[in-house]
């Protein structure tokens, strides 16, 4: 699939996280996001340093500032498995908003158009940064990152969207 756009609907898929008793559940994309505003947030890889030390972090304090402009949920997706995703998201004491889940296969973002080859280092297929802003499924900004940067997808750029 070509990248997802402004415009489009996003596709339905199925992601998942471990709960409290370290269960495996999926939830698909369209019941998180259907009827709400959402932002996606794609990251390379969990604990990675830009994704642990800028990329997250600025979500989990900018929440509360989204969540008033009318933002339902914000969720972390990356291409690490669901105990990953949820150890990751305990890093964080401080998070009450932000859904840390996981596209453990890199589905989910091959379906975006978004996936990333870095085999060449070692990580195999992962994620490109990026940050959706939806709303009722409907793609309302796409800012995606390009060749490893962090320019479009803050926290910060999606309350200026806002």
């Amino acid at each position: 699939m070509a990248c997802i756009v402004v415009g489009d609907t996003i596709p339905d898929g199925t992601l998942s996280y471990a709960d409290e008793a370290h269960q495996i559940l999926n939830v698909s994309v369209h019941s998180l996001a259907a009827a709400k505003q959402v932002i996606l947030c794609g990251v390379p890889g969990a604990f990675t340093p830009t994704c642990s030390l800028k990329h997250v972090p600025g979500f989990i304090e900018k929440a509360e500032e989204l969540k008033s402009k009318g933002i339902s949920e914000i969720i972390v997706i990356s291409v690490n498995d669901p105990y990953v995703m949820r150890a990751w998201g305990k890093s964080y004491p401080e998070n009450k908003h932000v859904k840390f889940l996981s596209d453990s296969s890199g589905a989910y973002v091959k379906t975006l158009g978004l996936e990333l080859d870095v085999s060449d280092r070692g990580f195999g297929i992962r994620s490109q940064r990026f940050a959706l802003l939806l709303d009722d499924l409907k793609v309302k900004v796409a800012n995606v990152e390009s060749d490893g940067q962090f320019k479009v997808s803050s926290a910060e750029d999606m309350l200026k969207a806002l």
